[in-house]
């Protein structure tokens, strides 16, 4: 249990908070592009601040706020030209600084004014990598953006899901760190609810944990359990899977950011590679964007049993908004299966007073060449959680897409 003060300290992610300006010190994706290939702009809100993403003719990507400095019309309306983006209210058009490059009709009765170059928007760095499109929120100089192993893995077919769970950003992280839910959660509660829908088909065998560790690594906690029936030379016990710090859960084929949009809502993205098909290809812009379910209970207050007797990330995002907006851990009850939750917690902690101490946090890369390709050792697909899981399928060719009966753009 932990007090008021502390819940708050290492939940809210506002400007200023200790655990916001911990975040912002970190590169979270925001997009895709395969998204800006259909559209030149989109809202983004994010750590609680509204900004417009947009692509100028050129290609240039640019992250600015949302609201034009006029009549603080939305830009996600926005007109993408050769040099920036056109508010389409009264044409107040911004490049990716900020900067306001054109006031129209103030230029037409004012040629000499310079009222244009009093006006800036907020403005921050994005970059592209894998498929995602990345924003940095901090001060400069900034980090380089990490590229973790399967980011820039070539010769393979991509996915990404997203949703928008509504909870606060530190109970989805916490569930990384929370390796006994699976027995439950993805065990028992799916077959519960596959008895429900009658497709026993999806039930599985169930699991048993006799050990669970932590270790605090390099690039933050690995996890590792020993089930029932297994020996300690089990991947799942020899090897583990990562969080990567702060906010990343690494497995072998998939890593999944929880990134905070304000104090309570959380956006996931969930990035995936798969062997590539006989002849298959992809480019960057084709990548699939589907949605993943968060649900929340129906009407009558019931769960939605169709969508919990399969995959585990709808398990897991329907448990992360039954908590609350803001689970309130002033009345949980730890227990040994939450060491890794309190690890977590202290790492956490510690590395908000790194910052507040003006140093750097665990992750932020500086080093060209450390940060060529920064490779974390997962067990192996065939081997995660004793090899029940077998291959992964494509999730995008189950779940809605969020890019299809759109045309690409010219």
């Amino acid at each position: 249990m932990i007090t008021r003060e502390e819940n708050d300290r290492l939940s809210a992610v506002g400007r200023g908070t200790p655990v916001g300006e911990l975040l912002r010190r970190y590169w979270h994706p925001i997009a895709t592009i395969s998204e800006l290939a259909l559209n030149e702009t989109k809202f983004v809100k994010i750590l609680g601040e509204e900004l417009v993403l947009f692509q100028d003719k050129q290609g240039r990507l640019g992250l600015i706020g949302a609201y034009c400095a006029h009549r603080r019309a939305n830009l996600a309306y926005g007109l993408a030209e050769e040099d920036g983006l056109r508010c389409p209210y009264h044409g107040w058009k911004y490049d990716r600084t900020g900067r306001c490059l054109e006031q129209p009709f103030e230029e037409t009765l004012r040629p000499d004014s310079a009222s244009k170059e009093k006006v800036k928007l907020p403005a921050y760095l994005v970059e592209e990598l894998g498929g995602l499109i990345f924003a940095y929120l901090g001060p400069r100089p900034e980090p380089l953006l990490p590229r973790w192993d399967l980011l820039v893995e070539e010769n393979v077919w991509r996915e990404i899901g997203y949703t928008v769970t509504a909870c606060n950003w530190l109970q989805t992280v916490e569930n990384i760190l929370d390796p006994v839910h699976v027995e439950w959660l993805h065990g028992m509660f799916r077959n519960y609810a596959a008895a429900h829908t009658g497709r026993t088909e999806r039930q599985r065998k169930r699991i048993r944990h006799l050990k669970i560790a932590f270790d605090l690594a390099e690039y933050g906690i690995v996890k590792r359990r020993l089930l029932a029936g297994e020996s300690e030379d089990a991947d799942d016990w020899k090897i583990g899977h990562w969080l990567v710090f702060p906010n990343i859960q690494k497995g072998p084929d998939m890593l999944r950011f929880r990134v905070p949009v304000d104090d309570s809502h959380t956006a996931q993205w969930y990035f995936s590679i798969h062997p590539l098909g006989e002849g298959e290809t992809q480019r960057l812009e084709e990548i699939s964007l589907y949605e993943m379910p968060s649900p929340l209970l129906n009407e009558r207050g019931q769960p939605e049993w169709r969508l919990l007797d399969g995959d585990v990330d709808i398990q897991d995002n329907a448990i992360f908004a039954s908590q609350g907006t803001l689970f309130d851990r002033t009345r949980e009850n730890l227990r040994d299966s939450d060491r890794g939750v309190v690890m977590y917690r202290h790492l956490l902690d510690g590395q908000t007073k790194l910052v507040e101490a003006g140093k750097d946090p665990m992750n932020v890369f500086r080093d060209q060449g450390k940060n060529r390709r920064l490779k974390l050792p997962t067990e192996g697909r065939e081997h995660f959680l004793t090899g029940r899981l077998g291959a992964r399928s494509r999730y995008s060719a189950k779940y809605r897409s969020l890019l299809r009966g759109r045309t690409p753009l010219p």
